[in-house]
């Protein structure tokens, strides 16, 4: 089947509809966070370790404010606190693993356990077909400065460390 870029567009966009739809992450309807914990922990992630004080001041939030979204992150094993190796003096807040995996299993999209049962009932060649044609149309939306998103940077390293053979 012949199809003008155009057309290629719209039936992504159609098909992409469809797989969303059914793939997508379904997670409880609350998150285990507020917005402003969450807030703090995308911060640190970003900016690294940083003390109480500079996450106040970097998030424009009073330091008390600050400390209290601190403290419940830590105990939920999110955050943890540590000797800052240039400066004794200072301790600095950090992710800890759990909190890592917790960011990155908030950011998924789409749900993995559905993914790889559909990806079961492909074969091999089909599955990297898929992959590698999907690579190739994000590598294209970079190559065309079609997206202005400011995580394509980010989207194209992914890629990048996903890419199949």
């Amino acid at each position: 089947m012949k199809l003008s870029p155009r057309q290629a567009a719209q039936a992504f966009a159609d098909t992409f509809g469809a797989v969303f739809l059914r793939f997508h992450r379904r997670g409880p309807k609350r998150s285990p966070w507020t917005p402003q914990s969450w807030a703090v922990l995308h911060h640190l992630e970003i900016a690294g370790p940083l003390t109480v004080t500079e996450a106040a001041k970097h998030m424009a939030r009073a330091q008390s404010v600050m400390s209290e979204i601190i403290d419940g992150l830590e105990r939920k094993g999110l955050l943890a606190r540590m000797r800052d190796l240039r400066d004794r003096r200072r301790t600095l807040v950090w992710l800890t693993d759990e909190g890592r995996a917790a960011m990155a299993a908030e950011r998924q999209v789409l749900d993995a356990e559905r993914l790889e049962r559909a990806f079961a009932k492909l074969g091999e060649r089909t599955r990297n077909e898929i992959l590698r044609g999907l690579h190739t149309l994000v590598e294209a939306s970079a190559q065309a400065s079609v997206t202005d998103d400011s995580r394509a940077p980010h989207a194209r390293n992914e890629i990048q460390r996903r890419r199949p053979s």
